[in-house]
């Protein structure tokens, strides 16, 4: 959950609001992207053998987590309204597009 923690210091605050769908897709996208680079590598390391039942039990923890946390993340990308980078983190299909969207707000502050 470390990650989405970065969205939100990345999205910052504002007073306008955001669409809560568009913002719940993105928080869900960059979680999910992020998780799995991060996962997979970890994976790797572990015997074949052993991959399948790691892989399940990171998955269930990964799910509980996000559905625990991702109402708080959405409603920060909400308050920051920022639609460009929300419908980059949409469009992004890997970890490393994902992040470069996390920081078009970090350099724009800048």
């Amino acid at each position: 959950m470390r990650s989405l923690l970065l969205l939100v210091v990345a999205m910052g605050l504002t007073a306008c609001k955001g669409d809560r769908v568009k913002c719940e897709q993105a928080a869900r996208n960059f979680a999910t992207l992020t998780f799995w680079k991060k996962t997979d590598a970890e994976l790797a390391l572990l015997p074949v053998a052993e991959q399948k039942l790691a892989r399940e039990k990171k998955l269930s923890t990964f799910t509980n987590e996000l559905e625990k946390d991702v109402d708080f993340y959405t409603q920060q990308c909400v308050s920051a309204n920022n639609t460009e980078q929300i419908d980059c983190m949409i469009a992004a299909k890997t970890a490393e597009q994902v992040a470069k969207c996390a920081d078009v707000a970090t350099n724009a502050d800048k």
